[in-house]
């Protein structure tokens, strides 16, 4: 699967330290390279923010998935990244 960050995610993720920028990265790279990576997500529920969620870590990443793309759409703390 392909995996496009949103300008806002993309900025999002710009302003954290390179080791926690690499991790998240690298993760998401292994998402992608699975055949169903909705086994590793969560469903939200209220699609305010995206429909699924990956957790890395402290960190969580909010993406909606499209046929073939996953598209980033939010990174953040997980006290943060809801509001």
């Amino acid at each position: 699967m392909m995996i496009v960050f949103s300008k806002s995610a993309f900025v999002q993720l710009s302003k954290f330290e390179k080791a926690m920028q690499a991790r998240i990265i690298n993760k998401l790279e292994f998402y992608g390279l699975q055949s169903n990576p909705l086994e590793f997500a969560e469903k939200l529920s209220g699609s305010q923010f995206g429909d699924y969620r990956f957790r890395i870590g402290e960190f969580r990443v909010l993406f909606d998935i499209n046929k073939e793309i996953i598209t980033i759409l939010k990174i953040g703390h997980r006290r943060e990244v809801y509001k």
